[in-house]
């Protein structure tokens, strides 16, 4: 199994910014125990701050992968593109949040990812992505 998961914008800070909201530690160590645990499944990760190269990956693996965990951030929010993206490929999609979302400020209610994913995980901090990984495996 062939599971990738893609971070957007400011993830690459996690562990340093707003630790209350997003916790302290950083998505690299996260993604290494949580490769140590599933050891059996092919997991990769991508981030980046720009959305056309969240698009650009999104097209490259939305054919040839199992699963997409995405955490497009900030650009769940604002991004038709990658909405339309997440709609045009083959592989299915879980969005993930680290916050509740639906907690915060009015304008994180709105997702262009939501409608086209397989399924939304929020509010579990970084364990949203094992859940995430979770449901590919039990699928």
């Amino acid at each position: 199994m062939k599971i990738i998961i893609i971070n957007g914008p400011n993830l690459n800070l996690l562990g340093k910014r707003e630790t209350d909201v997003y916790g302290d530690q950083s998505f690299n160590d996260f993604f290494t125990k949580l490769q140590f645990k599933h050891k059996t499944i092919e997991l990769e990760q991508f981030q980046s701050n720009i959305e056309g190269e969240l698009i650009n990956k999104l097209q490259e693996v939305g054919y040839e992968y199992d699963g997409i965990i995405l955490n497009a951030a900030a650009y769940t929010h604002t991004s038709v593109g990658i909405g339309d993206a997440v709609k045009a490929i083959e592989t299915p999609v879980v969005e993930v949040h680290i916050s509740n979302t639906f907690s915060r400020e009015d304008f994180r209610h709105r997702s262009y990812v939501s409608p086209n994913a397989k399924g939304v995980i929020v509010g579990f901090g970084l364990q949203s992505y094992e859940l995430a990984l979770k449901s590919f495996i039990t699928d």
